[in-house]
């Protein structure tokens, strides 16, 4: 019988498992026994006849999820290292039990997706989107990164979009997530229990299900008409170019980019350039699991970078939006302590896939 009261409802309901976030008060962010139980249903049901499909959603509230437990974890890096490096190591098998699990899944990204949100429903076969969806990589802003397979994910958009929604963190809403091809479909949310009954009843039709209860007309994606300005403005690979391109378009007169520019400079210096590195290396990572070890080991190091725990304190506990980074300016971070991130950590150190 299933805990209505544990932080993830792990249940088999008609030909489905569901994954059910339920910390509503926390928007549903992840803790560490989150992700194991979800790895843990996932992994009994691979082999069940009886499961044909998973459905990836949650109990109420506004929020689909918020991302990772940040909170809970900078206060163990310091005296209890392992377990802020444990919340991770667990995390990333389940994004990637996920990626290659053999059953279809679907994610409903009803509300505020973020962070670990995204790591959670990216790897789903279907990903449906709503007018409540709110989907951002906003790490930077933190002192990390987009991790969670977000350096794949992101670096597969067109563009420069990559560069532009990893350096500001930048929302998007359900009609932006179709356009972009992050979400596979657009429902309105008033019809989602009916397409998750629907589903759970005939797995073998949710393509057509989830088609036949999509938006004919879906509003217009905003992030389209700045495309221009993101290629142009975001097409170096170095940030402080990037804050050049934007600041003389600021001058010329165009308030875009002098915003642009402004969010940037709110964010963590060394996550920033910490961000675009990863967006270079990670097309050249052949499998989801060479992904997921590169990622860890990069945040392995960055949770100890002193950005990590100002952000978390500036954003999330103190909530003054005040962080004092270190450094302050990107121009002077040398190439190679960002490279330092990207050293493959020990062998017996390094993140390993669950062995069946």
């Amino acid at each position: 019988m299933t805990d209505v009261t544990a932080d993830v409802l792990c249940q088999k309901e008609g030909l489905a498992g569901r994954l059910r976030l339920n910390r509503p008060k926390a928007l549903h962010s992840l803790n560490r026994q989150m992700v194991r139980d979800m790895a843990s249903a996932l992994i009994e049901w691979r082999s069940d006849p009886d499961v044909r499909i998973i459905l990836i959603d949650h109990t109420e509230g506004r929020g689909f999820c918020a991302g990772g437990d940040v909170v809970d974890i900078s206060l163990n890096v310091e005296g209890a290292d392992a377990a802020a490096r444990a919340f991770f190591f667990d995390e990333y098998r389940l994004n990637h039990l996920e990626y290659t699990y053999p059953k279809p899944g679907v994610a409903f990204m009803d509300g505020i997706t973020m962070g670990g949100g995204v790591g959670i429903a990216c790897p789903c076969r279907f990903r449906v989107a709503t007018e409540r969806t709110v989907l951002a990589m906003p790490e930077t802003t933190i002192g990390i990164f987009p991790d969670v397979g977000g350096g794949r994910y992101l670096s597969r958009l067109r563009g420069r979009l990559a560069q532009f929604l990893a350096l500001t963190g930048a929302r998007l809403d359900g009609a932006e997530c179709k356009a972009l091809r992050l979400a596979t479909h657009y429902i309105r949310s008033d019809r989602l229990e009916e397409a998750k009954e629907r589903i759970m009843a005939q797995p073998f039709r949710v393509e057509a299900i989830l088609d036949e209860l999509s938006e004919d007309e879906i509003p217009p994606a905003r992030i389209r008409s700045n495309i221009q300005k993101i290629d142009r403005y975001f097409a170096s690979d170095r940030i402080e170019e990037i804050l050049d391109a934007l600041d003389v378009g600021g001058e010329e007169g165009d308030q875009w980019a002098a915003t642009e520019a402004a969010t940037i400079r709110r964010k963590s210096p060394m996550a920033c350039k910490v961000s675009l590195k990863l967006l270079q290396e990670s097309p050249y990572q052949l499998h989801f699991v060479d992904e997921m070890r590169m990622e860890y080991g990069i945040m392995v190091r960055l949770i100890h970078h002193p950005d990590f725990k100002e952000g978390v304190r500036a954003l999330l506990i103190d909530k003054d939006n005040a962080p004092n980074w270190h450094p302050t300016r990107p121009e002077v971070i040398g190439d190679a302590e960002v490279e330092a991130f990207f050293e493959p950590l020990p062998v017996e150190e390094q993140w390993r896939p669950l062995d069946f």
